[in-house]
């Protein structure tokens, strides 16, 4: 066999350059979006609704989605989108501009919601399946929703707000005899299998992203259809170029397939696992929850060439590898969080002939931002990439002056892939989005002498737990619903698998004591598992307060971190 080519730098900037001048799907010229002129694809499909259409015509007959003993073609997927959306049109009015929740964990049903709701014009708002009823209750308050898709555990924790938001609750895969309908039923119902039609501008918008920041409450970010489409397409001219600049066939085989071991409520898995599969052609074989041993043997059975998970599931993947080294997978990718540069190696000496790749972007911007991969990563396990070609671009800037290579500040990124706003929240997005378009991520990091991001810290006052964003406001508001908490603060601590683990630290009320134990079980009554802090430490006096008397969270974190929790999950 002979040896892979090493590609370069310039090998992909050359390569790019092709693409863009001789495939005419990725030509490449000025648009005005919102008064900023940006780089756009012009002969891209303008709209969602228009992709989904495009993916069926090239791939009809193409099996796409594998689910347990379930296999579905492009065409067969698409038919019970179009009658889902007729019964959605037709049964219930959802028009245009509607806005409609999707609360499930990974089916086919939240693909063909998906798709369905967007193509009538409509907004789908996919709703995070870990929440529990309160933060179920208070997304679909902000966002107005008033149809919800549902399986039967989110059915449960909706239900009891269903009269006073007025909601519509449609169930799938299961029966309930509160439920309004039944998803099953309006896609036997429908009135046909052709898509309805819908005006729809590429500047609509076309989906609501709940992510967790630093200000308590999930955000809303507003996504357009334009903003969705400029990362899909940017991510397949990944793959255009690529395949160019090796010069070796089809980068990820003659019969592509990918692992959704991830939600299809964050990006990662709605983005650059479902939609860039719909794109390229590729099947998806779809996890409903993670497993290792699964995950490896799912991989075995269908031959697939693809991985993209949160760093610690590859490295939870590394465990199931077993002898032959899966050897159909091609690509072992990390999105959602930083990959330990260790993860690399690991992954380069036990796969057969995987190597690994990453990619960094956020909710605010479909997900686009860097991406590395081959041997350009393997010579820097610690960076994050590159800007994605040919829309995206990426900064540094500290007080407000751009830095120069080397020098660390806050990592902003413009692209037509960035979101439109946060809903219900103009303050939010000021501070976020300048008025020159750049999105100021919070992150901080530093591009070396070829442009490579590296990304050092976070300004924002966030969690991420294998892939999971957890806002420590957020953690701290349940904490101090506890009648005896007089003093607490969330930060977080250092974990070898997840990155990073919830640690709290309280101080009780005088004369009151607490119980960890009994504190993270009341946690957990108001929060998603994920988040319920899993080191405690009761501090046996009042916590440190800087003179503005906020706590000195460093000075409380880097006391805590030396000594033993009193609850350690």
């Amino acid at each position: 066999m002979a040896e892979a080519k090493v590609l370069t730098v310039q090998d992909l900037a050359l390569a790019a350059m092709r693409v863009i001048t001789e495939d005419p799907l990725y030509k490449v010229e000025e648009a005005q979006i919102r008064g900023n002129s940006y780089r756009v694809f012009v002969n891209t499909p303008q709209t969602m609704a228009a992709m989904f259409q495009k993916a069926v015509d090239d791939f009809g007959d193409r099996e796409f989605l594998i689910f347990e003993d379930e296999r579905l073609t492009y065409a067969q997927i698409w038919s019970r989108t179009c009658r889902l959306a007729n019964g959605l049109h037709d049964e219930l009015g959802i028009r245009k501009g509607d806005i409609v929740a999707l609360a499930m964990r990974n089916y086919p049903e939240w693909c063909i919601a998906y798709m369905a709701v967007i193509s009538l014009g409509a907004i789908v708002v996919p709703m995070n399946a870990w929440w529990r009823a309160d933060e179920l209750k208070f997304a679909l308050s902000d966002c107005k929703a008033k149809h919800v898709i549902c399986d039967d555990r989110r059915f449960e924790y909706i239900l009891p707000a269903k009269e006073e938001l007025d909601l519509t609750l449609i169930i799938a895969r299961a029966n309930a005899d509160d439920a309004d309908y039944r998803l099953e039923d309006l896609i036997a119902g429908a009135s046909g299998d052709t898509m309805p039609q819908a005006e729809i501008d590429p500047e609509d918008d076309y989906s609501i992203v709940y992510t967790s920041g630093s200000t308590g409450d999930p955000k809303g970010v507003v996504l357009t259809h334009r903003s969705g489409l400029s990362a899909i397409y940017s991510w397949s001219f990944i793959v255009e170029l690529m395949q160019l600049a090796k010069d070796s066939g089809p980068l990820w085989g003659e019969d592509p397939g990918v692992l959704l071991a991830v939600p299809l409520f964050h990006v990662t898995g709605s983005h650059s696992i479902f939609l860039l599969s719909l794109v390229r052609g590729r099947r998806m074989a779809m996890m409903y929850r993670w497993d290792g041993a699964e995950a490896a043997a799912l991989i075995r059975k269908e031959g697939l060439t693809n991985f993209v998970g949160v760093p610690t599931q590859s490295l939870e993947l590394l465990d199931h590898v077993g002898d032959d080294g899966l050897p159909s997978l091609i690509d072992v990718g990390a999105g959602g969080a930083k990959r330990p540069p260790e993860h690399v190696k690991k992954i380069a000496n036990r796969f057969s002939i995987a190597r690994a790749s990453a990619g960094y972007g956020l909710s605010e911007t479909n997900a686009i931002g860097c991406v590395i991969s081959e041997q350009l990563y393997a010579d820097r396990p610690d960076s994050t990439g590159r800007a994605v070609p040919p829309l995206t671009d990426i900064k540094i800037v500290s007080e407000g002056v751009d830095q120069p290579q080397g020098e660390v500040g806050e990592i902003w990124i413009r692209s037509p892939g960035n979101f439109r706003c946060y809903l219900n929240n103009p303050d939010a997005t000021a501070e976020v989005l300048t008025e020159d378009g750049w999105f100021r991520t919070g992150d901080l990091g530093y591009l070396d002498h070829e442009s490579f991001l590296y990304i050092v810290d976070r300004m924002k006052e966030l969690i991420i737990r294998g892939g999971e964003n957890i806002s420590c406001l957020e953690v701290e508001s349940s904490v101090y619903e506890h009648e005896d908490v007089a003093e607490a603060t969330v930060f977080s601590v250092p974990d070898d698998v997840l990155g990073e683990k919830v640690g709290l630290v309280v101080y009780a009320k005088d004369g009151k004591t607490l119980e960890p134990e009994s504190l993270r079980e009341f946690i957990g009554e108001k929060l998603a598992s994920f988040k319920n802090p899993e080191r405690i430490w009761v501090s046996p006096q009042p916590l440190p307060r800087l003179g503005t008397e906020k706590f000195d969270k460093k000075m409380i974190r880097k006391i805590a971190l030396t000594q033993p929790p009193h609850l350690a999950v």
